[in-house]
């Protein structure tokens, strides 16, 4: 039950976003959830490669390489998916940054629930 909570959370925040950026767009609710499973499963999957292989550029950089690879991961989900579109990479960029902040807000709220 949290897992689908969680990814239905991931929705709005996809949904929110491509409201506010101009570079980012999603065709419908149902989309938003596909991008939601998607990025999930490019999280578990393709990022901890990626940071494995990337990890001296990561070290150098003082993690600010990871910005990268998440916008890479949001370039592969717009790949998948018809109907989502990212403009490019700094939007890619603004956009995961955007996501992780109100993913964290909205998770935080889905644990003080838990809690009471």
């Amino acid at each position: 039950m949290n897992t689908i909570l969680r990814v239905l959370l991931s929705a709005i925040a996809v949904v929110v976003l491509a409201k506010i950026l101009p570079g980012v767009g999603v065709d419908s609710y149902t989309t938003a959830i596909i991008v939601a499973v998607v990025l999930s499963i490019l999280n578990f999957f393709i990022k901890p490669l990626l940071v494995i292989l990337t990890l001296p550029v990561t070290i150098i950089t003082l993690g600010l390489f990871l910005l990268v690879i998440n916008a890479c991961i949001i370039l592969l989900a717009d790949y998948f998916i018809t109907g989502f579109t990212v403009d490019g990479l700094l939007w890619a960029i603004l956009f995961s940054v955007l996501l992780s902040v109100f993913q964290s807000l909205l998770f935080s709220i889905l644990k003080n629930d838990k809690k009471k």
